[in-house]
């Protein structure tokens, strides 16, 4: 069953500027930010220059914001430094899935399923921290 909750035009819009701030943080590209989120490139410039904007976006548009805010989440477990986590996206990555390529560079084919694998990827890597930050804790216990 597909969730039908309806969000206010004030939360998708500051919701999309949430999305641009930390795509920018990522070194990403004005072109691979429009085609993550999948805007156009007037709407990014209203964001980036303060303005309003993204008011009126489609829950395609919508759950891309959630996608890109849950790598973030993601990427703030798994990396303790901010640096990390701002650059990590940008990194070629061998993992099977990345294939040589960065979390960005496969971000910014546009597709949902690109951006939802890579968000995947990294939940993963969230999962591995967490355990083995549990698993230091109690070895730790035990000492």
């Amino acid at each position: 069953m597909a969730a039908s909750i309806r969000i206010s035009e004030e939360q998708s819009s500051t919701g999309l500027k949430v999305a641009i701030r930390i795509i920018n943080a990522w070194r990403a590209t004005p072109r691979q930010a429009c085609k993550i989120l999948r805007i156009s490139p007037s709407t990014y410039r209203r964001i980036s220059r303060g303005m309003n904007a993204g008011s009126r976006l489609d829950l395609d548009q919508q759950q891309r914001i959630g996608i890109v805010l849950s790598i973030h989440a993601s990427m703030r477990t798994v990396f303790t430094n901010q640096a990390n986590v701002q650059s990590f996206p940008g990194l070629k990555n061998n993992n099977s899935f990345f294939e040589g390529q960065s979390p960005l560079e496969v971000m910014a084919q546009g597709s949902f399923i690109s951006l939802y694998g890579c968000s995947d990827q990294l939940a993963a890597q969230r999962w591995q921290a967490v355990i083995c930050q549990a698993h230091s804790a109690i070895f730790l216990k035990t000492v």
